[in-house]
């Protein structure tokens, strides 16, 4: 029971950094659907749709590296997009990510890096968690 309630925990985790990132980020509240839905997000050209897709196939890592690979950490529209695919990431589930060599501690470890890296160390993971 204590490993559900580990991946249930994790879960929360992720969504309240994405939640924080984006109210840090843009300077509101963080609505999923209204930001999903303006579809204005992407990196270096390369909409969020085409990372979900490649995670949908179970290409987690592949996805991964692309977003890392192409990363402008200075800018915050792109690091809003990042925040958004590390969500989905965490969305699909355990399983699903462990079947795919992947798992929601890296998704929130992926989410605190990204906040580091863009200036926003702490954001994520408070000092001593």
């Amino acid at each position: 029971m204590l490993y559900d309630d580990e991946k249930d925990y994790v879960m929360r985790m992720i969504k309240e950094a994405a939640r924080v990132m984006f109210s840090v980020l843009l300077g509101k509240k963080y609505t999923q659907v209204e930001l999903e839905q303006e579809g204005k997000f992407e990196v270096s050209g390369r909409g969020v749709d085409s990372y979900k897709e490649l995670i949908d196939r179970g290409e987690i890592n592949e996805a991964e590296n692309l977003l890392l690979d192409e990363l402008d950490y200075t800018n915050q529209e792109e690091v809003a997009a990042a925040v958004l695919i590390y969500q989905y990431m965490g969305e699909k589930g355990e399983e699903f990510l462990r079947m795919h060599q992947y798992s929601q501690e890296e998704v929130l470890d992926g989410l605190e890096q990204l906040g580091k890296k863009a200036g926003y160390e702490g954001v994520v993971r408070p000092q001593g968690y």
